[in-house]
């Protein structure tokens, strides 16, 4: 049962192949007995767990059960769940119990699915590679020695190890679609606004977006669902109707039109990962879909305009972290100033400080109209581009990223390389646009990404591509060695 898809566990549970509680129960015991080396959890659920398949298993019984109800998934550590902790995987957050839920955590509890328990990330969700964690760096599953990227690393790992049946992640610059990559799964980055960030511990307040981790298209489709839709709670939520992105998966591709843009098949990326792309370009083509060669000439500027932009929007939402209110508070300071200076720096990780500092000096007087200013003004020129893009064709396609899962450590004293590694997603969260990632082949036995790129609010089109395109092809099917059952 574990083996199956969460499209497949639905049909299970609704046919009484198996129960929640049996289902539940077998991901627990996985956790138990291989989570650890992965480092995937930060903390399980497990009573909590068995006592909401209990009741998933009532509602089945009573015929009036919802979407997902009985589905074992698992929530990345920066949503605020009651009554549990939610750390951001930071020493700052170490203690902290949230008081209430999230929005995507509230509606996905209330389409029936069973919260195994908070996985483990980047600290405030500031890494590509999952190694800033307070609590140590999560594992690829696919080869430990390697990196299963960031700052979703936790959710990517649990879901492609078979330790949950899918997992919620947020994407700022890629940090759903680039562990997604690395770790041969499937991540959505939804439109800005398409779900709500109420509960959803701030990093960059105009890029973050929550969304889906799982093994198919169709999976993506019934998580998104349930996760979209309008909160008044959240003054960045749109209010727009929520289709069936279900429905949609099976519509044919013939005279779909497929940008190719130069940018995004340049010299730094892998030729393997470049061959496999292009090989899955050439499977879309033969169900039917038009590849155009399109430009989107702004998005080399894509990475420093983030990298401003980005922790600019940290420095002030990190601001409120500072040892009076809640959080990690220093040990017997002498006055105020002294509380501050050493709560912040002994609860913040080195990359967290890293950012805050750059933040706050393009923030300065004297430094926001020549940085803040003028990343914001490239930003637009950025969406502009593919809004041009878009009156030639239909999505645009690309790689998800440059190369493979790098070693642990390989990049972790170079930050310069490190943020490179999200150049090909970092242009859509600037963009606001929606992405998604699909397993597209393996180069070395690691797993590579096909990205796709669509149209504000046409999650549909994008699940409806990567859906066709995963009926004839299996990369998505592939597990880690260690984890076939």
């Amino acid at each position: 049962m574990l083996e199956h898809t969460l499209t497949e566990q639905v049909a299970a549970l609704r046919d009484g192949a198996y129960s929640a509680r049996e289902l539940t129960d077998a991901y627990l015991a996985r956790i138990e007995a291989a989570g650890g080396a992965l480092n995937a959890y930060i903390t399980v659920t497990a009573a909590a767990a068995r006592a909401a398949a209990d009741a998933a298993d009532a509602a089945l019984a009573a015929g009036n059960a919802p979407a997902l109800t009985g589905i074992p998934i698992a929530h990345k550590d920066i949503f605020c769940t009651d009554g549990v902790r939610t750390s951001c995987a930071s020493r700052m957050l170490d203690s902290f119990v949230a008081p209430y839920d999230a929005t995507v955590v509230q509606r996905l509890a209330a389409a029936g699915a069973v919260m195994l328990g908070k996985t483990n990330m980047d600290e405030f969700a500031m890494g590509s590679s999952n190694e800033t964690s307070f609590y140590g760096p999560v594992r690829n599953p696919w080869d430990p020695a390697r990196v299963p990227g960031g700052s979703s690393g936790g959710s990517a790992a649990a879901v492609a190890a078979g330790l949950c049946s899918a997992a919620t992640g947020t994407d700022t610059g890629g940090s759903i679609r680039q562990p997604a990559a690395l770790t041969g799964i499937c991540g959505l980055k939804p439109t800005y606004g398409r779900v709500s960030r109420y509960g959803m511990i701030a990093f960059a307040s105009s890029l973050d977006q929550a969304g889906p981790m799982a093994r198919s298209a169709a999976d993506m489709a019934l998580l998104l669902h349930a996760m979209a839709g309008f909160d008044p709670r959240d003054s960045t939520s749109i209010d727009q109707p929520v289709p069936d992105y279900a429905a949609a998966l099976y519509q044919p591709l013939s005279g779909l039109r497929i940008g190719l843009p130069a940018q995004y098949f340049d010299a730094g990326l892998d030729p393997d990962v470049g061959d496999a792309v292009r090989a899955a370009l050439g499977e879309l083509e033969r169900l039917g879909a038009q590849l155009v060669d399109i430009a989107l000439p702004h998005t080399p500027l894509s990475v420093p305009a983030y990298y401003v932009v980005a922790p600019a929007e940290a420095s002030s939402n990190l601001a409120r972290y500072d040892g009076v209110r809640y959080g990690y508070r220093a040990d017997n300071p002498v006055d105020l100033e002294d509380l501050y200076k050493r709560s912040r720096s002994e609860g913040f990780g080195a990359e967290v400080k890293r950012r805050i500092l750059i933040g706050t000096y393009v923030l300065s007087a004297g430094y926001y109209d020549a940085y803040y200013l003028k990343a914001q003004r490239v930003r637009r020129l950025i969406r502009n581009d593919f809004l041009d893009a878009f009156d030639r064709v239909d999505v645009i396609a690309a790689p998800t990223t440059p190369q493979p899962a790098f070693r642990m450590g390989e990049k972790q004293h170079d930050p310069v390389a490190m943020y490179l590694s999200d150049i090909y997603t970092i242009a859509a969260n600037l963009a606001g646009l929606p992405a998604l990632s699909v397993p597209c082949g393996q180069v070395q036995g690691l797993p590579v990404g096909l990205q796709l790129i669509g149209r504000d609010f046409d999650e549909a089109r994008l699940l409806n591509v990567a859906h066709r395109y995963q009926q004839v092809t299996d990369w998505h099917t592939r597990r880690p060695p260690e984890t076939q059952a």
